[in-house]
């Protein structure tokens, strides 16, 4: 119980620091969306709830890791985002690419946890 009280209080501690990586990846802005994709994930209640996870998981990662990772993190991100471009208006495309980016930003916050100082 105590290590997960440890990964807990990181975790808070890590979006309480959120803002701190704002310039790393903004969520999209539905008032700004430009692009097939954009426009398909505002249009679309899970894509959006799938945009939201993603982007607190990339703030909490990006957060908690060095700066080394930290550049490789964002340096993924970017490629992602293009390949998330890539898909256009294709929902299932842009389901896909979500769950493949939640599941690689879940790897590395697992992958911090472990490593923990408990």
């Amino acid at each position: 119980m105590r290590s997960g009280a440890i990964v807990l209080t990181a975790m808070a501690v890590a979006c309480l620091s959120a803002t701190a990586n704002a310039a790393d990846y903004s969520p999209l802005n539905c008032a700004k969306a430009s692009s097939p994709s954009e426009r398909t994930i505002c249009d679309s209640y899970a894509l959006g709830q799938s945009e939201a996870r993603m982007a607190t998981l990339f703030s909490v990662a990006t957060s908690l890791v060095a700066m080394g990772q930290r550049g490789d993190l964002q340096d993924s991100q970017r490629k992602w985002i293009a390949s998330r471009e890539a898909c256009g208006n294709n929902v299932a495309c842009l389901s896909s690419a979500y769950e493949q980016r939640i599941r690689a930003l879940d790897k590395v916050i697992a992958g911090i946890a472990s490593r923990g100082p408990y």
